[in-house]
Parts: C-alpha cells; structure tokens; sequence
C-alpha cells in the first residue's frame, strides 16, 4: 500500500478543520470564552487547513509534496510552541497578562463591548482533561501533528518520483 500525497493533505485539512471546530465548539456551544493565547493557537490551524486543501487541489509531485509537509511541520511545531507557553502563564511558571476585545458591528456596540468587558484570563484554566488544560492538550497534539508531517515527508523524500 502506497501513500498518496493528495490523501495526506486531506487528512491534514481534516484534522485541522476538527480541531478548530472543536475550539468553536466549547466557545459557542459550551460557553468558554477563549482568551487572547487561545484565539492566536487557532491562526496555525487556519493556516495549515489552507496550505493542506490547496495542496490537495494542486496536488504535488512528491518533491514538492515534501516541502508542503514540512510547512506544515513548521506550522503545528510553532503551535506547539505557542501552546506550551500558555500553559507556562496557566501555571504561573511565565508572567503574563492579556485579555480581548470581542468583534462589533457599530462604533457604540464596541464601546459598550469594551466598557462591560471582563476578558478571559490567560492565566486561568477554565477546563480541563484528565489534569491536561486545553492549551496541555493542543501542545500535545499541534507536536504530534508536526512529527507525523516530517515523518511523511521522509517517506516521500525516500521514494523516487512516479
């Protein structure tokens, strides 16, 4: 059974799309509003469901397919990083203070938005999983997303063109 580049792209593209919707989910279906860190964890995401759908349109000789993944590595290795920063500032171990400015679509709707703010905090955990906070767990998984690009990039890297 061969690997083929157009359906590693789809696979990424989905993964990426699944974790955002699950980030949207507990926002708007489960109430937890996301902080200024959780929304900047959400931009690689986006970004890599892009690069793996227009890879998949595109869809790469081998070589170039290479080059994508590793893209994509660098993508989710950052998130990783990003993420284990946030959890650094939820565990007190890096200071650091932020919060967020929710979207409106008049000048008084965003000031009353920004008078009645209360922003989510960075440095509280507001859910967790098996002792892992939601940015534990995106660490976990935007590092483990990286290393299965690079090792599929050395799979390809390995075969000669077709």
């Amino acid at each position: 059974m061969t690997l083929a580049p157009r359906l590693v792209f789809l696979g990424f593209f989905g993964v990426s799309l699944a974790v955002l919707a699950t980030a949207y989910g507990f926002e708007f279906l489960g109430g937890l509003k996301p902080c200024v860190l959780c929304l900047y964890q959400r931009v690689p995401y986006g970004l890599a469901a892009g690069v793996a759908l227009g890879a998949f349109f595109v869809s790469p000789h081998r070589r170039a397919a290479v080059g994508v993944l590793l893209l994509l590595a660098a993508l989710f290795f950052g998130n990783g990083l990003l993420a284990l920063y946030h959890v650094g500032v939820e565990q007190g171990w890096v200071a650091a203070s932020c919060g967020g400015v929710e979207a409106s679509e008049s000048l008084d709707a965003l000031r009353q938005s920004l008078l009645n703010m209360q922003p989510a905090r960075c440095d509280e955990i507001a859910w967790t999983f098996l002792g892992l906070s939601m940015a534990g767990v995106n660490a976990i998984m935007s590092t483990g997303l990286a290393i299965c690009a690079i090792a599929v990039a050395r799979i390809f890297g390995k075969r000669k063109e077709a």
